[in-house]
């Protein structure tokens, strides 16, 4: 096999590797609220929101030192050790304890800096300027046929129940934890790429760190190595987040938090909670899972692995992803009744502006996912070309800001109504694409720059 076809496999491993994960862990936070409100328990006292919000705090923070666990013990066994920790997360809710499933959170979050942080590196090692686009598509095409699979389970599992029984949230969890370790296990099919790899040397370093010969060289100036390697990481990404570029697209990575929260926990939960949809509102929650994941591998694959880029530039596929989010917040507006996200496990017999449509409902699920896959296949393309030498800190920066993100809009899903919700999301995703076009701007040039000097 060519080097080039090595780095692609790398990148689909890499992606079904996600994808088994994230089936497990991205179901479990869509029906996590849900499944809480059905606990019967004097021992459990948990919420779904504070634990998500919880888990992406501690994941903003964590984002500073994930550089440099990676360069420490390498990507492979960073990305192997980090999904153990989120199979342990999704089997508390086997037997749900609160201080287990709180401190499962906690570690959680750390392991999702590290994960994160080291599947930039191996995203960035694996491509080239002319494939990082292609690439980031076809991982995030991948990643997103998680949804479709875990909430077509759920929808299956919950047809026709208004209660969810102890029985069914066991079995469902049980399943889950299984998949989630399947997907752990994948990453150790990953290999380094050629010597001939066009990858930067700082962020092969980091690979070499663990997939690299241990045979050649002695063990303690590597291990040496390594500490620098940790050291240099940390500096780097505290270097980055203060950079222009970054912080042109600290809002619209903001944004993409915010909107993470939206439609991985709380959209789901509103439909749920929406009685005049009948007996079937907790399948639907599966079933908006599965539309959502039907937009992102659309997007994904529309966008990254066709590539358009190269002919048309990233800010078209931004705007496209901030007009189809508006259109569906309006109509979530329109059908989704205000206090649907903190209703009680009863659910809420409240209807909005117009009679609630199950098809609307699913439309928007849609829209979300397709929307969310434009900003975030465009934002992993310009993060890896901005910074190809520095992809590990460079992630970690992005995923710093997404994570804080997402724990303060968590933090507010427990309280505020939903037009409130969707009044910060319009605001935030308006100003993160107009400064997104600026820092395309500034990229265009550079890069022009460049060519211009290479002549």
């Amino acid at each position: 096999m060519s080097p080039e076809g090595k780095r692609l496999l790398n990148i689909i491993i890499l992606g079904f590797a996600f994808m088994f994960m994230f089936t497990a862990f991205q179901t479990c936070g869509n029906v996590e609220q849900t499944v809480i409100k059905s606990f019967n328990s004097s021992k459990f006292h948990g919420s779904g929101y504070t634990s998500m919000s919880v888990i992406y705090g501690v994941f903003s923070a964590s984002n500073l030192i994930a550089p440099s666990v990676v360069a420490v013990i390498g990507p492979q066994i960073s990305m192997f050790i980090c999904g153990l920790f989120y199979s342990a997360y999704i089997a508390v809710f086997i037997y749900p304890l609160t201080w287990s499933f709180y401190t499962a959170s906690v570690l959680v979050g750390i392991a999702a800096a590290v994960l994160w942080t080291a599947q930039g590196n191996v995203l960035t090692i694996n491509s080239t300027d002319t494939t990082i686009g292609r690439n980031s598509g076809i991982f995030w095409a991948l990643l997103q046929f998680s949804l479709f699979f875990g909430n077509l389970y759920i929808y299956f599992a919950w047809h026709g129940k208004a209660h969810i029984s102890e029985w069914d949230t066991r079995r469902v969890f049980i399943s889950l934890t299984v998949i989630s370790l399947v997907g752990s296990f994948l990453f150790f099919l990953i290999r380094r790429p050629e010597p001939e790899s066009v990858a930067p040397e700082g962020t092969e370093a980091l690979l070499q760190a663990d997939l690299g010969d241990s045979s050649s060289g002695s063990t303690t100036p590597l291990a040496q190595g390594r500490s620098a390697q940790a050291l240099d990481a940390f500096k780097k990404a505290v270097q980055l987040s203060g950079t222009k570029e970054m912080l042109l697209l600290s809002i619209s990575i903001a944004y993409t938090g915010l909107e993470l929260t939206f439609y991985s926990g709380v959209y789901g939960t509103c439909i749920g909670a929406m009685n005049q949809f009948g007996d079937d509102a907790k399948s639907l929650i599966g079933l908006s899972g599965i539309f959502i994941g039907m937009g992102e591998i659309l997007g994904g694959g529309v966008f990254g692995i066709l590539n358009t880029r190269s002919r048309f530039g990233r800010n078209p596929v931004v705007l496209l992803g901030l007009l189809t989010h508006f259109v569906a917040f309006y109509l979530i507006f329109l059908n989704i009744a205000a206090d649907a996200p903190i209703a009680p496990e009863q659910g809420t017999d409240l209807q909005a502006f117009m009679i609630p449509s199950v098809q609307v409902a699913l439309l928007c699920s849609f829209l979300l996912g397709l929307g969310d896959s434009c900003f975030n296949t465009q934002l992993l393309s310009i993060v890896g070309f901005m910074f190809p030498q520095d992809s590990a800190p460079a992630f970690a920066v992005f995923k710093f800001i997404q994570s804080i993100s997402a724990a303060v809009s968590f933090f507010y899903s427990n309280y505020l109504l939903l037009h409130w919700q969707l009044l910060i999301m319009v605001l935030t995703g308006f100003l993160g694409t107009l400064t997104f076009f600026t820092a395309e701007r500034v990229v265009t040039a550079k890069r022009h720059d460049s060519d211009y000097d290479s002549i």
